[in-house]
């Protein structure tokens, strides 16, 4: 039976949906390693960002919409999607993470996480089945799924700070490393909390997938 991953998107773009570079990587990896995708993203509004002036601008777009953009159409509706249907979870970060999934932007460690993903995270934690976050969607980690797990998102001072004020364990990492909770299953990578090009974001995605390639290998 083959490998299924989720990919759970947040928009399109870095300063209000995902990343697109950290998708694609994504991505392009499990397609390298013959694993098959299906991408989700929430079907609520979300407040636009100009991304060539860096303003929010008088306008409302739908995320699944905007997501639908990165995945080629082939998307679904979050709430649709089940850890009984897949083997793994992979959310790329951008601030869709921070402003669509949850309101970190905005709330910080008081933040709110979208239900459907809240539910899904613990679903398939409790299934044993990989969890793989990068950029700035390892915050979600310990508000979600409690304290005691360790994840990365490079060395930003003030999100460290976030996460160890919600009970999670930060590990400072560098751009082309993961860290591995493996007691959780859980994989992170800072990818553009630290990268300043694609290629340095690849390294540490790249050993993500993989990593996440491994653990589903117990699973089989």
């Amino acid at each position: 039976m083959s490998k299924q991953v989720a990919i759970v998107l947040s928009g399109c773009g870095v300063q209000d949906g995902s990343e697109v570079y950290e998708t694609t990587l994504t991505l392009l990896r499990l397609d390298q390693l013959g694993i098959a995708y299906r991408c989700f993203a929430p079907d609520i509004d979300q407040a636009v960002v100009d991304h060539h002036r860096g303003e929010v601008v008088e306008e409302t777009r739908n995320v699944l919409v905007e997501s639908a953009r990165l995945a080629r159409g082939e998307i679904s509706p979050l709430d649709e999607l089940s850890a009984s249907d897949f083997d793994a979870l992979i959310l790329p970060g951008g601030f869709g993470v921070a402003k669509n999934l949850s309101n970190y932007a905005t709330a910080k460690s008081d933040m709110d996480v979208h239900q459907d993903l809240s539910e899904l995270l613990i679903e398939f934690h409790d299934a044993r089945k990989p969890i793989g976050l990068m950029c700035i969607a390892p915050v979600l980690v310990p508000k979600v799924l409690g304290p005691g797990i360790a994840v990365t998102i490079g060395s930003d001072p003030e999100v460290c700070g976030c996460i160890s004020a919600m009970g999670g364990l930060h590990r400072s990492c560098a751009v082309d490393d993961i860290v591995v909770d493996f007691e959780h299953r859980i994989v992170t990578t800072p990818a553009y909390m630290l990268a300043t090009r694609m290629s340095e974001a690849a390294l540490g995605i790249n050993k993500l997938v993989e990593r996440i390639d491994e653990m589903m290998d117990l699973n089989h």
